[in-house]
């Protein structure tokens, strides 16, 4: 019996595989080895090496760029707010003398009925019967008759002055909801414009203090940055200004150099680069519109070889950036954050075309 429990719990003997039986065996157990190591390998990647300053200093050119594309936005968005601003106080004023004027003739007609109402109610041809001097009550009936088309008038008017109230209502709800949606887009691409700045100065904090000296002074053509084709014509005489106001435009840009740039800015202490040359043909008698999409078209189109101080030069293909032509291939412009109004060459960003204000 205890010999028997003892050869039940006893295993089976296992037999040798040989063959094809084996040759499968020593597939899947190769099989499963790989595997385990790929899994093994898949949690000990090596990581991504880090950008060089090269890498770094292209990134943080974009974002720049980017985030002055977003401050032209959001500058057109502000001029539009502005404007819708004023549609609705305009309206809001509008529809304010209206219900003036309607609130006069709706106390006219009350006065007038009243003034009815205490002369008595009797028949006209009653009134002229007992009347003891016919003539009179004839003169009388008159001034009544005109009472009555006054009161004509009046209703006339209070209904005409209801419906214009009604319409400015309407059509400052409209300049509401617009101005509504203009506030919405300066949220955008205020949170755009700050989001991509952060994201730069990020970047410009991996560099070495070395590194980012070296990427201010080559954004900087006074200390030998850019394309060494850019200053070759740094060293000529100035050219003159084709008349006084291009001359006055120029005489602001120039006093601005060295002031801050400064997304939205317009001066006087800090400046974008439409803000600065909006500001500089201003102090010269003449408005320019805010943004660079729309000063492009502020007046006439010229070719570049066309090129006189005082004219507006555009880059890239967005129209996303502009500087006040001053002669000899040079021009003022605010550039970028970090990056004070200066003197650079035309050529050292894309150019898209230029515009002769006056």
């Amino acid at each position: 019996m205890a010999a028997h429990r003892r050869s039940a719990h006893r295993k089976p003997k296992q037999r040798p595989l040989t063959g094809s039986a084996a040759r499968t065996a020593a597939t899947l157990a190769l099989a499963g080895a790989a595997t385990a190591g790929s899994v093994t390998g898949a949690g000990a990647a090596p990581a991504e090496p880090a950008p060089t300053a090269t890498q770094v200093r292209a990134k943080v050119d974009r974002l720049y760029h980017d985030a002055e594309v977003a401050t032209e936005k959001y500058n057109g968005a502000k001029e539009e707010a502005a404007t819708a601003t004023r549609a609705v106080d305009a309206l809001a004023d509008e529809a304010a003398r209206r219900t003036a004027r309607l609130n006069t003739a709706r106390h006219a007609l009350g006065s007038l009925a009243t003034a009815q109402y205490r002369s008595g109610t009797l028949d006209p041809a009653v009134q002229l019967a007992l009347s003891s001097d016919p003539d009179a009550y004839l003169q009388r009936a008159s001034y009544l008759d005109r009472a009555g088309d006054r009161q004509n008038g009046l209703l006339r008017g209070i209904r005409r002055q209801v419906s214009q109230i009604t319409r400015v209502k309407a059509r400052a709800d409209q300049e509401t909801e617009r101005l509504a949606a203009r506030h919405a887009e300066l949220r955008e691409h205020r949170t755009a414009i700050r989001t991509k700045l952060a994201d730069a100065r990020r970047l410009l904090d991996t560099l070495t203090a070395d590194e980012r000296a070296a990427y201010e002074r080559s954004a900087d053509p006074r200390h030998g940055g850019g394309p060494s084709h850019a200053d070759r014509s740094a060293g000529r005489a100035p050219v003159a200004a084709p008349n006084s106001r291009a001359a006055q435009a120029i005489a602001f840009a120039h006093g601005a150099i060295g002031k801050p740039y400064v997304w939205g800015a317009t001066g006087p202490d800090a400046f974008d680069c439409s803000g600065l040359t909006q500001a500089a043909w201003k102090a010269a008698g003449v408005s320019l519109p805010r943004t660079t999409y729309t000063q492009i078209n502020a007046g006439a189109r010229i070719a570049r070889s066309q090129l006189a101080p005082g004219d507006l030069v555009f880059f890239y293909s967005g129209i996303s950036h502009v500087g006040l032509y001053i002669g000899g291939g040079q021009m003022i412009h605010a550039p970028r954050p970090g990056a004070p109004v200066r003197i650079a060459p035309v050529d050292e960003m894309p150019f898209a075309g230029a515009t002769r204000v006056a």
